[in-house]
This record gives structure tokens, sequence and C-alpha cells, in this order.
């Protein structure tokens, strides 16, 4: 159920009378560029605020039209409270506004104060009330009770006695949420149950960023050991493999909605809903989320680039390890679970990487024509399949891949495209007006996923595009054929690394595939990044590149992949789709390629730079 406070009302305060617990703020930055190459620490924190709480409770709500609040006793004020219920879990969010009505134009790093100057921090500390210094303990329903001043060096300073004989026991996972003016608490039944709980004594202080919590922030327990956390595993969206580099977050605001068509995503592009805590998932896909809101009814958000999915978590504890099942944090299958990227897909004659997005997890109904509801449209490329089964659409036909790279506004109105390998270069269907086209798209943010023949836009591409790499076109590696991972880069040693974890790699740094070209001799390293190669013969098997092509990195907005790797998985190239997919378990280089798609859909930011959390 989510709890919704009436915007009317004065912000609710969950909490009981104890000692107060301060801790200083954490500076953190979302740079990409401010975190060093070796910090190993992945996830971003709300601060902690300050007030009267019990370690292990929730911290106080705070009002926002001021530093200090005093707690008027008089029964005669009204409480008016809102609750917006759902009834079920692991579902988008349709009721995020309701969920947060008091969402204000802040992101999670504007909570903290700038520690650049200690001397004036202090100072401005010094001036203010201290959060649990009072008097109530004489006069605790007294509205002119006087509240006493306290400086940095006062040893009373954030105490107080409790004066309420319902106090909680530490790191209990009771939560009170009390009724504003009147001096009382009452249980919230769906944590407690029991609605009787109360206490006397709810005074709230300052937040020691200078700024009231709103929201969820208000429900981050303050723990005597440790933190309240949310520990769980990214998997794509067919539910078993673990996926690197996506971020999991719990939101403090409504989500914007994410726009259709190419655009700039780069990192420095903060996330949605102003995160309250926030990770990125490693090469297990694991994620830990510290200090998180305790209660029923937690959202949770999974994301990369343009996948989103919005869930919610039944119950979370305070102060221990929360294990989120994994149902909730696999990727979306449809659009009713969550975004999905718009995803052009050009099939081939030598290659049906379509049938890789359906091994992904994606359900037919998200593959569609263009005008239909899917966020997947195909087109048909050389040799390639041309239409649908009798019964996905009617059978109907796919246009084809020329009436797509012909039309710079209809390549625009899609997220990401693939191209898969059509077994050979097929120029006369590839116009310059064309190659200027693809040029363009990936220039304004698109990104682009080039199989084997279709290298043909680089080598042959409209300017500077075959400045990325060398090509030579020799014969095709031996089967199977055993390459290199380029393991120099961050990204390049997780993709090592997950590959062991996966089960696509038996020797760290190596990867055996099938059906190898050779077209490939070399990158242009002040352009292009190598990922996967050849030693015998020298030969490349994946490079990448962000565009536009020559511009500084924070100036960049595409990316492109090129691989000379096909899926090879026995799936059949050419028939109607889906007729022609085989549902085997995945292969070495389809994990290769899953991990390629995922990581041309995340933010946008230097080969060199290891991943960071958007914003």
């Amino acid at each position: 159920m989510y709890a919704a406070f009436a915007a009317d009302t004065a912000p609710s305060t969950t909490s009981v009378a104890a000692t107060a617990v301060v801790t200083a703020p954490r500076a953190i930055s979302m740079s990409p560029r401010s975190r060093p190459v070796g910090e190993t620490s992945r996830e971003v924190r709300a601060p902690r605020e300050s007030g009267k709480m019990t370690p292990g409770g929730v911290r106080p709500a705070q009002p926002i039209d001021g530093p200090t609040i005093t707690t008027h006793t008089s029964a005669s004020t009204p409480a008016r409270l809102a609750v917006a219920r759902s009834s079920r879990t692991g579902r988008s969010l349709p009721e995020f506004p309701r969920l947060f009505p008091r969402a204000r134009g802040r992101g999670y790093s504007a909570l903290m104060p700038s520690l650049r100057r200690p001397a004036l921090l202090l100072g401005l500390l010094a001036s203010f009330p201290a959060c649990g210094d009072d008097t109530r303990a004489n006069s605790a329903g007294d509205p002119t009770s006087a509240t006493l001043p306290a400086t940095l060096s006062d040893p009373t300073a954030g105490t107080t006695q409790p004066t309420d004989t319902g106090e909680l026991p530490t790191g209990t996972s009771e939560a009170n949420t009390s009724v504003p003016g009147t001096g009382t608490t009452t249980a919230d039944p769906t944590i407690t149950g029991d609605p009787t709980l109360t206490t006397a004594d709810t005074t709230s202080g300052t937040s020691t960023s200078g700024e009231p919590c709103v929201n969820l922030e208000c429900q981050v327990p303050v723990c005597p050991n440790g933190s309240t956390t949310l520990k769980g595993t990214v998997y794509a969206p067919e539910g078993t493999l673990p996926l690197y580099n996506v971020v999991a977050y719990v939101p403090n605001a409504a989500l914007d909605p994410i726009p259709d068509g190419v655009t700039c995503d780069t990192c420095q592009t903060g996330l949605s809903g102003q995160p309250i805590s926030a990770a990125l998932s490693d090469t297990k896909g694991e994620f830990i989320l510290k200090d998180v809101p305790a209660g029923a009814n937690i959202p949770l958000v999974i994301t990369v680039g343009k996948w989103r999915r919005e869930v919610v978590i039944p119950n979370v504890e305070p102060c221990v390890d929360n294990q989120i099942p994994a149902d909730l944090t696999r990727l979306p299958r449809n659009q009713s679970e969550g975004h999905i990227p718009r995803i052009a897909m050009v099939t081939g004659g030598a290659d049906a990487l379509e049938c890789l997005l359906r091994k992904l997890g994606l359900e037919d109904s998200e593959f569609t024509p263009e005008n239909g509801p899917g966020r997947i449209n195909l087109f048909a490329g050389r040799d390639g399949g041309d239409k649908f089964t009798a019964d996905l659409n009617g059978g109907a036909v796919f246009p084809g891949a020329k009436a797509l790279w012909d039309d710079a506004f209809k390549l625009k109105n899609y997220d990401l495209i693939l191209m898969a390998c059509e077994g050979d270069t097929d120029s006369g269907n590839k116009s310059a007006m064309a190659r200027q086209n693809v040029v363009d798209y990936a220039d304004v943010g698109g990104r682009l996923f080039l199989s084997h023949w279709h290298n043909v836009w680089i080598e042959d591409g409209a300017a500077p595009w075959p400045t990325a790499a060398t090509f030579d076109h020799k014969a095709d590696l031996k089967d199977p054929f055993t390459a290199k991972l380029d393991t120099s880069f961050p990204k390049g040693m997780a993709l090592a690394d997950w590959l062991i974890n996966v089960g696509g790699s038996v020797v760290l740094g190596e990867i055996a595939i099938k059906a190898g070209q050779n077209t490939i001799a070399a990158v242009n390293d002040m352009v292009s990044t190598r990922w996967i190669y050849g030693e015998d013969p020298t030969s490349v098997q994946y490079f990448t590149f962000n565009a536009p092509v020559g511009l500084p990195g924070e100036q960049q907005c595409g990316r492109v992949v090129d691989t000379d790797i096909h899926v090879s998985s026995g799936d059949e190239p050419g028939k109607a789709f889906p007729s022609g997919c085989d549902k085997a378990e995945l292969s070495p280089q389809e994990k290769v390629l899953i991990f390629m798609i995922f990581e041309l859909s995340s933010c946008l930011i230097p080969d060199d730079e290891p991943p960071v959390i958007p914003g």
C-alpha cells in the first residue's frame, strides 16, 4: 500500500522520543569525472538528517518553511490523511505522483552542503538550535515551550530525555506515524500491526544539510550499527542472465516519462525521481543500496539507458540487509512492466540477430510493424526475413531496410538500431545520402549496432567514419577460434569478469567463437576502442567509437558498435519471424552480444573511464 499524505497538511512525523543521533553529512558528487578510477564505492545515499529518534527508527519529517518546529498538542487540530492503495506489488507505479505529493525540484546531490569552506560551515551550524535541546521534559504539551540554543561545543546538544514510556526498543521494525497537531502518534498498521501504540513526544529538528527531509527521506532509519540495505541481482528480461552496469535506486519523487527517439544521453544527465540511494550492478549483476527507507511498499527502479522498470518492495526491515526477490530486479519483458527503448531491427541473410532480442526475454507482442504498438520494428535486409508468421501481426510484411536508412527523420525515431549481417555489403542499397544519414543519426545521440558486412557504413561511410579502423577483408577465422578480450580499460576488464561469471568464458580474458570473420585489421586508438581481438591471425572482432568522431568526449552523444561475430547459434535467418528462432541456451558469443547491446544502451562516457551513476 502506498501511504500518501494530503498536500494541505503538515508533513507527518515518523519516530518516537529517544536520544538524538546526529550524523555528519557525506559530500557526494555524481560527476563522471569526480570519482577516481580506483574508487570502489558505486553507490550514493541520502544525507543523514538530525532530529530526535531512536536508533533503528526513522528520521522525523521536517517542515518545509522553517528550520525548527515545536509540537503542539491541541487535540482540536484535525488530522487529514489520504492513503493511496495498490492491490499488488511488482508492477509499474502509476500512483507515484500521489506517493510523493510534496516532491520538490531538487536532486539527491543538492541535499548535500558544500564542504569546501569548513570554517563557514561550522559558523553557520553554530547559529542554529540543536535538534533535540529543549525543555519538553517539563512541558511536553506546552506550545510555548522554549527551544534552548546550542553550539557544536555544547556537550548536551542533540540529546534529550524521553518523556514517554512507550519507547520502542532499538532495531525493531515498528514505525509510528505522527498525526500533526495532536501530540500523539498512531502506529502504521501495515508495519507494526498495533494501531494503539502511542508516544507523547514527536518534536523534530533541522537536517544537517540545512534542508528538511521530505517524502521517503523521512523513513531512512538511523541504525546503531550498519544501515538499512537492499541487496539484489539485475537480470535480463528473461530472468536468468545477470547484467553489468545497470542502475538500481530508490526514488523520492515521481519519475519523469522517457522520451522516444534519439537523444543525447550522456552520464552527465541525472536520474529521474530524486534518488535517495543508487548503485550500479557489478560483474555478477549484484548491487547494494545503503541507507534506504524502511517500511511497507518501498519503490525501486532498475534502469540502463532507456530500459526502465519500476517495482514496489512489499516491506523493508530497518537496520538489516533486505534481499530483493529476483523477479523484481529483471528488466521489463513488455511495456506493461516498464519502458523498453524503441528499436529498429534490420534482418539479414547471414545472421538471425532478431532472434537474439527474443532470447533476451522480450515478448512477441513487442515485435510489430512501424505503426503497431510494439517497441521493436523489423525491416527486411538482403536475404533476411521479410514478414511475420501468420499468427503474429497477421503475417504482415516488413518494409525494406532502404526505407529506414534513406529517411533521416525515421532513423531519429529510434533509440537503438541493430543491423544483422546481410552476407554482402549490398552497397547499391546504401546511397551516399543514406551513409550521411547514418552518421548524422549517431552524431545526435543514436546508438548503432553493426554486424559483419554492415561495416560498409564505416569503411566506405561518410567522413570521418572511415578513420575509425583499418579494414583488410581476409579469410574467415578457423572454427572455433579462441579470441582475446582487451582488458586494458575498465569496461573491457568488466566484460572479461562478467563472461567468467555467466559461463561465457573458461579462461579469464579469452572466449571461443564460432564462424568468426576477419575483416578488421586494427582500430584507430585516437577514435575507437578494441574489445575483442585475435593474435593468430591478427584481427579485431569487436570495436566501438563515440560520435561525433573527432570531438572531445564531453561533446559526444552517440555510439557505434561494429562486430565480426555472428550470432551463429542454430537460428535460421531468412524465415518468417519468429519461426527461424531456436529456443536453445545462449552461446558464449550470444552472451557477448547481449553485453554489448546493454553497454550500447547505457549513458555515454569515454571508454577509458569507469562506469558511473548518471548525474
